[in-house]
């Protein structure tokens, strides 16, 4: 059966649909955070984080980090990425609530594994 569903967005995708989830680590590096990466819109990319999270004390606005995206296919190598915070924005009332949309904005390719 061919699904009719209509796509709810009003912008279209962008090329960074290709990573699925990616990985930062707290400053000293002891602990590190993966996260399901959402495509809200072409403005930008997120991840949600609960809000009583510890890794909030270590994100701000602005802050620039090396974080490690894990692509949608499994066959291609993982790739570091230059990327700034953009907004961290308490979800009250939507499909979030109790959390924070961390928006991230990638900066450039730093490397990827092999």
């Amino acid at each position: 059966m061919i699904s009719d569903r209509n796509e709810k967005r009003h912008e279209p995708r962008t090329e960074v649909d290709q990573y699925y989830s990616v990985e930062l680590s707290s400053p000293d590096a002891s602990l590190r955070y993966q996260f399901r990466i959402w495509n809200l819109s072409s403005r930008g990319i997120c991840v949600v984080v609960k809000e009583d999270s510890d890794l909030l004390k270590h994100l701000e606005v602005g802050n620039i980090l090396n974080m490690k995206y894990y692509p949608a296919d499994s066959s291609c190598p993982k790739e570091y990425l230059k990327t700034q915070i953009k907004h961290i924005t308490k979800d009250k009332h939507g499909r979030f609530r109790n959390h924070v949309l961390v928006g991230l904005f990638i900066l450039e390719k730093q490397g990827s594994d092999q």
